[in-house]
């Protein structure tokens, strides 16, 4: 069982999350064989937040509740509020979690948190574009491993830009092996071109009944 770990708080950017968690959480496109999957939103306390579109969500458990093994999964959004010092925990986590094989999926404000604790001060990242670290970040050492596009995975650290949510989801996806290499490949280049030709490549690679 893969336990997928999201990370909840205020004006958390809910689109961001969208295409990963709706995929991982419904299993519709995944593969024969793949790995069961479960999916929990985690907080810092049990108290509900409120996203940047305005939805409540409250927590499914709480960060000490989070497994530290390979068999872990942790998406951290971006938000507004990753400048509070008790989101200080959960990268605190995620850097154990990263030291233990475990994947850590951030994007946007989430990168900054990440790099402002030096989780990317020695690995291959990407952010909202070249300089926003350095803006965001006092001490930021990580300018030799920035890569400037919209989604960068470097083994079990997947990073994003706040533009690169489809992608992020894919290399996620790619990464847990639960797709077939031609729906992953179908489903995404249907999402970012928009083209009909895409969505029938997709149906081929599904099992009876399933949709996009």
């Amino acid at each position: 069982m893969v336990t997928v770990y999201v990370y909840i708080l205020d004006t958390l950017a809910d689109w961001e999350l969208g295409y990963v968690t709706s995929k991982l959480h419904s299993g519709r496109f995944f593969k024969k064989g793949a790995p069961q999957l479960s999916l929990k939103t985690v907080g810092n306390a049990k108290d509900p937040i409120h996203t940047m579109g305005g939805l409540t969500v409250v927590p499914d458990c709480l960060i000490d509740d989070v497994a530290v093994c390979e068999t872990s999964v942790l998406l951290l959004p971006g938000a507004n509020t990753w400048n509070d010092p008790k989101q200080g925990a959960i990268i605190e986590k995620a850097s154990e979690l990263l030291s233990a094989g475990a994947t850590v999926g951030a994007i946007c404000g989430a990168t900054a948190a990440l790099a402002g604790f030096g989780l990317l001060d020695g690995r291959p990242h990407t952010s909202n574009g070249p300089g926003f670290l350095e803006m965001v970040v006092p001490g930021y050492k990580g300018q030799g491993y920035y890569i400037d596009q919209p989604s960068v995975s470097d083994h079990n650290l997947i990073t994003a830009g706040s533009t690169g949510s489809l992608l992020w989801a894919k290399q996620i996806i790619a990464h847990l092996g639960v797709f077939e290499w031609n729906t992953l490949e179908s489903w995404y280049a249907y999402f970012s071109t928009g083209k009909p030709e895409y969505f029938y490549a997709l149906m081929q690679t599904l099992p009876s009944g399933d949709e996009a």
